[in-house]
C-alpha cells in the first residue's frame, strides 16, 4: 500500500473528510489531495503531524511497523490477502458462488484477521462525490449495520446497492450522498417481506483514476 493510500485508509477509518484532516494539519485541501493520490510526498514535519493525528508512529504511517496497512506482517500473521472485486451481487446467489469477478484487491493481514471481505465496484452516480463509478469499496461481510454506516444492501430481486443506512422505529432509510437521488424508505414490514438484506459494511474506499 502506498503512502497516499495509507493516509486515506487512516482518514477513512477515523471517519474524517479531506477537509477535516486538512484543517487539523493546517494545510490546503488540494495539498492533502495530492498526498493521498501520491502526487506529492509530505514533509517530515507533516508526516509527524499525520502520525500524531491518527495516534500512530511515523514508522507505522510509512508501513515499517508490523500490522501497518500494507506493511510487514506481525509475528504469526501472513502477508496481505487478495480478495475478489465483484462487478455485481445478485439476490439469492451466495457471494462465494458469484462468478462476476472483475479484479482483485489486497488487504493487509490485520484487516484480514477481523472477518471476511470482498470488493465491489461502484456503478452509477448515487454516491457521488465521495464514491464515483468505477471506484472499489472494500466490504466486510456481515448482516447488520448501524445508522451512519455505509452498507451493501440487497433489495428484493435487484442487484446490491451501496447506500448510507439510517434506522428508525418504523423502518429503514437507504440514503444516497448525491442530492439528485431521493432517499429509499422501507417499512419494517417491507424489510421482512421484500426482503431488504444488509450483506456487508463498507470499510474502505479505493478510488480509481
Amino acid at each position: 500500500m502506498s503512502l497516499g493510500r495509507r493516509i486515506r485508509f487512516l482518514r477513512d477509518g477515523a471517519g474524517m473528510t479531506q477537509k477535516d484532516l486538512a484543517k487539523k494539519l493546517n494545510i490546503a485541501n488540494s495539498t492533502l489531495s495530492q498526498y493521498e493520490n501520491d502526487l506529492r510526498v509530505p514533509s517530515d514535519a507533516v508526516k509527524a503531524r499525520l502520525a500524531d493525528c491518527f495516534g500512530v508512529t511515523v514508522d507505522y504511517l510509512l508501513g515499517r511497523e508490523p500490522g501497518a496497512p500494507g506493511g510487514p506482517a506481525s509475528s504469526g500473521q501472513t502477508g496481505g490477502l487478495r480478495i475478489p472485486v465483484l462487478g455485481s451481487v445478485a439476490a439469492g446467489v451466495p457471494i462465494e458462488a458469484i462468478q462476476d469477478i472483475v479484479d482483485y484487491e489486497e488487504i493487509d493481514s490485520a484487516m484480514a484477521a477481523g472477518g471476511e471481505y470482498f470488493g465491489l465496484r461502484i456503478k452509477g452516480a448515487s454516491m457521488e462525490p465521495r464514491m464515483r463509478e468505477g471506484d472499489v469499496v472494500i466490504v466486510r461481510r456481515q448482516d447488520y449495520a448501524d445508522t451512519g454506516d455505509t452498507a451493501v444492501v440487497l433489495v428484493a430481486r435487484d442487484s446490491a446497492t451501496v447506500k448510507k443506512i439510517r434506522k428508525g422505529p418504523e423502518g429503514l432509510f437507504l440514503l444516497s450522498t448525491n442530492p439528485a437521488y431521493d432517499p429509499m424508505y422501507y417499512t419494517a414490514a417491507e424489510v421482512e417481506s421484500l426482503p431488504v438484506r444488509i450483506i456487508g459494511r463498507v470499510v474502505e474506499l479505493r478510488a480509481k483514476y
